[in-house]
């Protein structure tokens, strides 16, 4: 696992060795990434974004942006193994330090009214597969107003997964990599 793109590409990754942190692949980022960079429905660059990892495990995907330039980088991770690996891919970042980790359940984060961090123009939502609440998350994501106007929330999920996506949110992409799939979301217009 490495970084791919930006200032620290070829970047080695630390990611945890037991089974419930399953890290993004180096393909399927890559491929996201590049959706990110082209598509005409993404009003934004990465550089100077605020983005929010949630089930960030070893932050690849956060880091990521980091390495593009984003302006501003929330981890959520609660899982000790994971926030472990997490801080040590994180020490060697030292050159950005714009970033913070919020060692919290996601869920019951977001379904308080207090839960307003920033506006982030980027969303990445990587729960484990067996995860089934993600529309709840999603919903209280989007009553909190966490995601900018112009936002973009990107989930991935595994590609025998059946939940249908909450209908608040417009898929304008869907993709599959191997075992995973990924949505390309953004607000509904009303």
């Amino acid at each position: 696992m490495r970084i791919i793109g930006g200032k620290f590409k070829g970047r080695k990754l630390l990611h945890p060795i037991n089974n419930k942190t399953r890290p993004l692949k180096d393909l399927v980022k890559e491929s996201i990434f590049n959706i990110i960079d082209h598509s005409k429905k993404i009003k934004f660059k990465i550089n100077n974004i605020n983005v929010l990892d949630l089930f960030a495990g070893s932050g690849s995907f956060g880091l990521e942006c980091i390495s593009r330039g984003a302006k501003k980088v929330f981890f959520f991770e609660n899982h000790p193994d994971a926030i472990q690996i997490l801080n040590k891919n994180l020490n060697n970042f030292k050159e950005f330090s714009n970033f913070e980790i919020l060692k919290k359940d996601c869920f019951k984060f977001f379904s308080s009214k207090n839960s307003s961090i920033y506006k982030h123009d980027l969303i990445f939502v990587d729960p484990p597969y067996k995860e089934n609440k993600i529309n709840e998350l999603l919903e209280n994501i989007l009553k909190n107003n966490i995601l900018s106007e112009n936002g973009v929330v990107i989930i991935h999920r595994h590609k025998k997964d059946e939940i249908q996506i909450t209908d608040k949110l417009e898929i304008f992409e869907h993709r599959n990599y191997g075992i995973s799939k990924i949505y390309f979301c953004k607000k509904l217009k009303i």
